[in-house]
């Protein structure tokens, strides 16, 4: 099995400056999804690249350990560029760059790090035993459930839950069971960017983690991740 690990980190983040590369606890954010890459790599022979427009990512990546040829087209590092346009130009590079056609990507996202190599074989064995699905994301149990505590205007101005649940329904346990995307690790099988619209499918696994995950998306999330480190909060082994 040929395996692909994409880490995509562009360099234009707005919210937080220097996301991506901004010292975690002493350590580049982007340094953990390298080792994680890396340390998964020796254990399945995968190949890893990075998709990046930021020469600053570069280097702060080479002293984690990863070099990369490629560079990332301006197309593909807007604001509103999607992340699965920029995966499959990096893909087609590494195939074309290696001489080989992979079987399946793997990207891990800079921003959600909190993973493990468990997660990330056992999510494996399952797309592959699974011969239908294209792809399988990480999720998580979600805060909210949109039966029972999540709400949106509708055409008269009034708020009204987002999923109407049966009269049956009189606790959040009784509903049907959503999860959240945690946006920690993405699976697609080679076949999947073979679709020109390049959108998720009606064909997705998920992978339920049973640790904490969550997306920095925010400065306080930022903070709050570099508070679970340097207090050994997690309950995992993380890193």
């Amino acid at each position: 099995m040929n395996l692909l690990i994409t880490i995509c980190a562009r360099g234009g983040s707005k919210e937080i400056p220097r996301k991506n590369i901004r010292p975690i606890n002493g350590v580049p954010l982007i340094s953990y999804s390298i080792q994680h890459a890396l340390e998964y790599a020796k254990k399945t022979g995968a190949d890893v690249e990075l998709s990046t427009d930021s020469d600053e990512i570069k280097n702060v990546a080479k002293k984690a350990g990863l070099v990369t040829m490629y560079n990332r087209p301006e197309e593909l590092a807007t604001d509103y560029a999607g992340k699965l346009g920029a995966i499959k130009d990096v893909l087609l590079f590494a195939e074309q760059n290696r001489q080989k056609t992979y079987d399946y990507v793997l990207d891990l996202d800079v921003t959600s790090p909190l993973r493990t190599l468990e997660d990330l074989e056992e999510a494996l064995v399952t797309i592959s035993n699974n011969h239908e699905a294209s792809n399988i994301f990480s999720v998580s149990p979600p805060k909210h459930n949109p039966y029972f505590d999540m709400v949106e205007p509708n055409e008269n101005g009034f708020f009204e839950l987002i999923k109407n649940p049966s009269a049956q329904m009189m606790a959040r346990q009784q509903g049907p069971q959503v999860y959240e995307l945690n946006a920690s690790f993405y699976y697609y099988k080679r076949s999947f960017f073979e679709d020109e619209t390049l959108m998720l499918p009606n064909k997705s696994l998920a992978y339920v983690m049973t640790h904490m995950c969550f997306e920095i998306d925010s400065l306080i999330e930022l903070e709050f991740l570099e508070y679970l480190l340097k207090e050994r909060k997690l309950d995992f082994d993380f890193y």
